[in-house]
């Protein structure tokens, strides 16, 4: 076999590829691409076996047709390295493999492509759900749940974002029992109904593989979803069992409404979080008309800090204790300049809204408060 390709087109393809492999394999064949050559296509693909993912390069002189698996890590490396310009793989039917271009040569020995493992297994067409949507409305949706993702073993179904899948929208939901993210984007629909849960890592490779792709091809079955742009196909399986009620949770009549500007509300929190007793991270807020005022405190270190920001609260006062690293990581996501916290009283959850949703999206984030013995 032999073909040439573009230097930095390939290392584009085979750096974003590798997002799938693990630092440790169970199996020694799987710290390697799997190249197969058809024509003047190279398929460039990597798995974990739970996750596989797949590139398509074209390629130029292309002779021959086969597969054969390179050591990821080596190839990346050398890659990375490269002038910009057109290589050229020769592979011998003992599987040596030269890479070559004008001022360089470079010789290593590949496996048989055949060994590599699959993981595609779902052949069931009952219960296979079909729908294609751009890829904006999956990295958004991906973008605003991920920092919620739970991680109790003992609680296995909130280690993922639910897909929950309407006709008309798609909602990703992500919970801890203590924070929870609910997003709704109808940029397109479905046409579709069903639902999965996505673990971390998939979730990371769509976000970081498929952002330039305009549109997802997206395949559902019982155990495992397919993602397909036209350059890539990442197959991945889902975590089994069913996701929390998550509708339950979040309450309904909430009568208090607080508003703040978002970044003067997010300084604020990181400069008293400095203060926090390590072992919880309690920041106390005391709510009036005009003013919110939050306080922390360590006792081992007698410390302790204060601030004021102003606010609009409809209430007459409040106090109520959150987690400062969990405000922070909803205040840094929430897209307004204005954020609405609506309250009802210090021992339930508060839901943070963005002071006006963006077109064809509804965003809700729930924290549960923390005890405050007095301010």
């Amino acid at each position: 076999m032999k073909f040439n390709v573009p230097s930095k087109t390939l290392y584009n393809y085979v750096s974003s590829v590798s997002k799938v492999i693990n630092s440790k394999n169970a199996l020694a064949i799987l710290n390697n691409f799997l190249f197969t050559l058809e024509g003047n296509q190279l398929t460039i693909t990597a798995s974990d076996l739970e996750n596989t993912l797949t590139a398509r390069v074209p390629v130029t002189e292309a002779e021959g047709e086969g597969k054969f698996c390179i050591d990821a890590r080596r190839l990346v490396d050398l890659l990375k390295e490269m002038p910009d310009q057109g290589i050229t793989f020769e592979i011998a039917p003992n599987l040596a493999v030269e890479i070559t271009y004008p001022s360089g040569n470079y010789s290593l020995i590949a496996l048989n492509g055949n060994e590599y493992p699959s993981n595609n297994d779902d052949n069931e067409d009952m219960g296979r759900l079909e729908f294609t949507c751009p890829t904006k409305q999956i990295i958004d949706g991906i973008d605003n749940t991920l920092f919620a993702v739970g991680n109790d073993d003992l609680r296995p179904q909130m280690m993922g974002i639910l897909w929950d899948i309407k006709p008309d929208a798609i909602t990703f939901v992500a919970t801890d029992t203590r924070k929870l993210v609910k997003y709704r984007n109808a940029l397109s629909a479905p046409g579709v109904e069903g639902s999965c849960i996505l673990p971390i890592k998939p979730a990371t490779v769509l976000k970081n593989v498929f952002a330039k792709e305009e549109t997802v091809d997206v395949t559902i079955e019982p155990k495992s979803a397919t993602f397909e742009s036209a350059s890539f196909t990442f197959n991945c399986r889902f975590i089994k069992g069913n996701f929390p009620d998550y509708n339950r949770v979040i309450p309904t009549n909430n009568p208090y409404r607080l508003s703040v500007d978002r970044q003067s509300f997010l300084n604020a929190v990181r400069r008293v979080g400095v203060f926090v007793d390590p072992g919880h991270g309690l920041v106390k807020f005391k709510l009036t008309p005009n003013e919110v005022i939050l306080k922390a405190q360590d006792n081992n270190f007698q410390t302790s800090a204060w601030e004021s920001i102003p606010c609009d609260f409809n209430g007459d006062e409040m106090v109520i204790g959150f987690s400062a690293p969990y405000l922070i990581e909803i205040f840094g996501t929430l897209p307004t300049n204005d954020i609405v916290i609506s309250l009802s009283d210090p021992s339930r959850p508060g839901v943070f809204l963005p002071s006006e949703d963006k077109e064809n999206s509804e965003l809700l984030m729930l924290l549960m408060p923390m005890t405050v013995a007095e301010f």
